[in-house]
């Protein structure tokens, strides 16, 4: 990604409906499990610009939430929203001893890493760090299919079916409790920009952009949050989807 990739994602992230609505879908699988009382230590592995680690503070203690990330420009950013507990590393090789934390959370992360097994490297090492009983949730982009010239720009050689990284999960050793695609409601439209610009018609930059027509920021929004509000129901899973979603245990 270049810098002006996480300067809008800096701008962005605390209100554009697609990272608010899928904070709020992320909120659906943790808060049954993260919300009892308990003062959780946390890492957020590839934290970027930081938005993800203020949210976290809905678990638990500020000094409690650690940042990772491989960039020093996106830990620059989360600087800028006060977040000091940052170490610059690779998700492949987590600065922690075993055992250190409650929960990990990764956003969009191992899609940017080399397609050569070092996404299976990463969940080995969100195992390892975390503590017996431990949770990781973990969302990724769906559908190699829908590999376009936006996913070149962005760094993301990989998107994920659900089986594939459930598979993955489980190989690296935790034990799945959630698995389900995400932003279900908007997929066909979705898809189908995709496919147009997969085959080059159309824009074909990167997807991180503020929205032309702000009046949609709201309706998206809440297409989300309905899917959120489906996903707090046990057990409730979605068919497909444009991410996937997993919330695993060790």
């Amino acid at each position: 990604m270049q810098r002006q990739d996480y300067e809008d994602l800096f701008k962005l992230e605390g209100d554009y409906w697609w990272f608010a609505g899928m904070r709020a879908i992320a909120a659906a699988l943790l808060d049954p499990v993260c919300r009892n009382g308990r003062r959780l230590r946390m890492l957020d592995a590839g934290c970027g610009t930081g938005q993800n680690l203020s949210w976290l503070q809905r678990y638990g203690d500020p000094q409690s939430i650690f940042g990772v990330d491989y960039s020093a420009v996106a830990l620059s950013f989360s600087r800028q929203r006060g977040q000091r507990l940052l170490a610059q590393a690779s998700v492949t090789a987590l600065p922690f001893v075993e055992e250190s934390f409650d929960l990990v959370t990764c956003f969009d992360v191992i899609c940017h890493l080399p397609d050569d097994g070092s996404d299976e490297l990463a969940l080995a090492e969100f195992n390892r760090v975390l503590k017996r009983g431990g949770r990781l949730y973990i969302r990724v982009p769906a559908y190699q299919w829908l590999h376009s010239t936006c996913d070149v720009v962005l760094g993301v050689p990989h998107r994920y079916s659900l089986s594939e990284l459930s598979d993955k999960l489980e190989q690296a050793g935790f034990r799945l409790e959630r698995a389900s695609y995400a932003n279900t409601l908007l997929f066909p439209v979705a898809a189908l920009i995709r496919m147009l610009k997969r085959i080059n018609i159309g824009n074909t930059g990167s997807d991180v952009k503020p929205l032309s027509y702000t009046q949609l920021n709201s309706p998206l929004r809440l297409m989300l949050e309905l899917e959120a509000r489906y996903l707090k129901v046990p057990a409730a899973s979605l068919p497909y989807g444009l991410s996937v979603i997993c919330l695993a245990e060790k």
